[in-house]
């Protein structure tokens, strides 16, 4: 599958430092992430970080990997009411370790940002993510970064949305676009559509949208929907606009954790559009795939 293909780059270095039977175990995780089983995900990692071990393995770069996973999992579903305090925990735990161990690192900020873009703390966002971009720079020499790069990128651009920076946005996002695939280009895709409605950009937003783009992971579950359906607002398009964020809404009930944001976002754009409310000046295409 093409997500375990690309996801390579977000755990497979770590897992350069487990043994060929550990990295067959870790495999499965890989698989229902991209099926979107993401409860299953968790609790298989949870399991994998518990399970005893051998006097002669007791290395702890497995027990990282494993949290890094069920932790990952927790904020693709959008279960994230427990997840920052625990991301910290393990960052800190990572600080200071070996290349593969900095790489889940990485990882483990990549889903502090998008935890902080859920809970609208943009500048935190911001700043994790302009950090982590940082250190890609100094690792690139050393390990292939490249998607936890683009992930980090789209949180940034995020990040700038959010606050309102939309042109600087677009450039983040337009600019990286032509690297990404899969997931991620989904994702750099929306936030190019919301960077553009943030600017009032409606008909180039709406054609923005209908460019060819590979489909979104389970995690994006209603993200190019509520994109559409904002430029549909813009254009004063609305009846076109409740049908596209209804098929968002769905989209996400499908898939997504009951407390993931975008619900929230979802069904506040949709009473902003029957109430006939203006545009909102932010995006509501956000929050979070990595």
């Amino acid at each position: 599958m093409e997500f375990i293909q690309r996801n390579i780059g977000w755990f497979g270095r770590a897992t350069g430092v487990l043994s060929p039977a550990q990295a067959t175990g870790f495999r499965p995780l890989l698989e229902q992430l991209a099926a979107g089983e993401f409860e299953e995900a968790e609790a298989r990692a949870m399991a994998l970080a518990g399970r005893p071990r051998r006097v002669w393995d007791r290395r702890p770069e497995p027990v990282w990997l494993a949290r890094a996973f069920a932790l990952t999992a927790a904020v693709l579903h959008g279960r994230r009411e427990h997840v920052l305090p625990e991301l910290d925990s393990l960052a800190v735990e990572l600080q200071h370790t070996s290349r593969g161990a900095r790489t889940i690192l990485l990882v483990v900020r990549v889903n502090r940002a998008v935890v902080l873009l859920g809970e609208e703390q943009y500048a935190k966002a911001e700043s994790e993510a302009a950090d982590i971009l940082r250190e890609v720079t100094r690792l690139a020499h050393l390990t292939q970064v490249a998607d936890i790069e683009l992930s980090a990128l789209a949180c940034l651009a995020e990040a700038l949305c959010g606050q309102g920076r939309f042109e600087e946005a677009e450039s983040v996002a337009r600019g990286n676009l032509s690297r990404a695939t899969g997931n991620r280009a989904a994702s750099l895709r929306c936030l190019v559509v919301g960077s553009l409605n943030g600017q009032g950009r409606y008909e180039e937003a709406l054609a923005e949208s209908g460019q060819p783009t590979p489909p979104a992971f389970r995690a994006g579950s209603g993200q190019s929907a509520m994109a559409i359906a904002a430029a549909l607002h813009g254009l004063g398009r609305n009846d076109e606009a409740v049908m596209t964020v209804r098929q968002a809404l769905r989209e996400c009930e499908q898939f997504l954790h009951p407390t993931h944001p975008r619900m929230r976002e979802a069904r506040e754009l949709l009473a902003r559009i029957t109430a006939g409310d203006p545009p909102s000046e932010a995006p509501d295409e956000g929050t979070g795939s990595p």
